[in-house]
């Protein structure tokens, strides 16, 4: 029987031995990683946010980082230069995010907690956000619909307050998102732009403090903004249980939309020997086609272009070749606004007169 104890001792004292090494193996072995993700936070500033350039150029996490440019992103740390706009730190969290799922690595996890922070202090008591946090020099402290800026923010926060990252935002997390959704959309309703008594759209960017349109670069000036207005209805539209006071904001949307469309053109780039480009954007008859302008003045709400002089024009044939050419000065965004429309209509009703 002695014997038999033995044996099975040393067989316990074998598997347990077996066991601890498999487990002190798998504790020694780093955590998985993901290129892209690891260079995402060498250029990670220390308050959370990301900017869009680095070394003077946008930021490609698809290179490899040298030694210098190590260096010159350890001294950059503190950089004022964060930024949502150009889809900049929004694009690196919702990255972060699915490279977490991925490998497991929490420091992905951790970094994309560091920047919905960032997010949530740099919103406006009102709901904006501005398009650079912390530097507020020239347009960077307005309030910046342009180039779908605050809807990328908007969009990425309610999919955390909606528990589609659970694993990584706690409750407190998805509470502090829900609260700054909510501001952010009476940000949207309190920024529709109202002419004549009536609702319209919404322009690009906002000054923080009056809320009125304001210029950004001197080609985009205080105007209604199509491009940006689609996207804000689409995010109205997406929402389950809309107010009535967004409801009544689709509603009004999706009329200026329908009211404002140019029937039968489209635009083309063609060869153009003679031009400073060697092309030319023009506007040509396309039957069954239909287009908006990108922008719409805020008076009588016709088309409106201009250079990089900032002088409005009336056609765009009088804005220099190379913002012609360089510029999306008309395209489809209304199409997708009615086609949701028709579905959102199903179900929360027609406009009532």
């Amino acid at each position: 029987m002695a014997t038999t104890n033995n044996v099975l001792t040393r067989h316990l004292w074998h598997i347990i031995t077996v066991l601890a090494a498999a487990i002190g193996t798998a504790a020694a072995q780093p955590p998985a990683t993901d290129s892209i993700a690891e260079r995402m936070l060498v250029l990670q500033r220390s308050y959370g946010g990301w900017s869009k350039t680095f070394n003077g150029k946008a930021a490609d996490y698809r290179k490899p980082f040298d030694d210098a440019a190590l260096r010159l992103a350890g001294e950059q740390k503190d950089a004022r230069d964060a930024t949502i706009d150009n889809g900049a730190t929004s694009k690196e969290i919702t990255y972060l995010l699915d490279a977490y799922q991925k490998t497991g690595n929490a420091r992905y996890a951790d970094a994309a907690r560091r920047g919905v922070d960032y997010l949530l202090e740099a919103q406006y008591p009102g709901g904006g956000w501005p398009q650079y946090y912390p530097d507020a020099r020239l347009y960077r402290s307005q309030i910046t619909y342009n180039d779908d800026a605050i809807i990328n923010v908007l969009n990425l926060l309610k999919a955390i307050a909606d528990g589609i990252h659970g694993d990584v935002f706690d409750t407190d997390y998805r509470k502090k998102a829900q609260h700054a959704v909510d501001r952010g959309v009476q940000n949207i309703l309190a920024t529709q732009v109202v002419i004549k008594k009536r609702k319209t759209i919404w322009a690009a960017q906002y000054d923080k403090d009056t809320l009125k349109p304001a210029t950004a670069r001197a080609y985009e000036l205080p105007s209604l903004a199509t491009s940006e207005s689609a996207n804000i209805l689409m995010f109205l539209m997406a929402l389950e249980q809309p107010s009535e006071a967004v409801k009544q904001a689709v509603h009004s949307g999706v009329r200026w939309f329908t009211e404002h469309d140019i029937e039968g053109y489209t635009t083309k780039i063609v060869e153009a020997p003679e031009q400073p480009t060697k092309k030319d954007r023009v506007l040509v008859e396309a039957p069954g086609e239909v287009i908006w302008a990108r922008f719409y003045d805020l008076k009588k709400q016709r088309p409106l272009f201009a250079g990089r002089d900032g002088r409005p024009r009336k056609r765009l044939d009088q804005v220099e070749n190379e913002r012609r050419v360089g510029y999306s000065w008309y395209g489809g965004w209304g199409d997708k606004v009615l086609n949701r429309y028709r579905k959102w209509t199903k179900v929360h009703g027609p406009e009532t007169p």
